[in-house]
């Protein structure tokens, strides 16, 4: 299984998905990018967006950037 999440430290929903993450013994790979929005290309090139957090499935070919859903994907889907 290949699970990159791509996440800013200090953000509290990266820290949120990547607590649940390991809540539920997935394993992943962290990905950090650079604060500066406008950096943040390899994001871009994953999403089609610059924000985080941004959980890759390559397995299940699955791209998700809303916290909320990335949680809900970790434990229906995951888990």
């Amino acid at each position: 299984m290949t699970v990159t999440l791509y996440a800013l430290e200090g953000c509290p929903d990266c820290e949120r998905v990547s607590e649940v993450l390991e809540a539920h013994d997935v394993a992943y790979e962290t990905h950090w990018v650079e604060a500066p929005f406008s950096t943040r290309n390899v994001v871009k090139e994953v999403s089609n967006q610059r924000s985080v957090p941004v959980l890759e499935d390559d397995d299940r070919s699955v791209v998700m950037a809303v916290p909320d859903r990335i949680v809900e994907y970790v434990e229906t889907t995951l888990a």
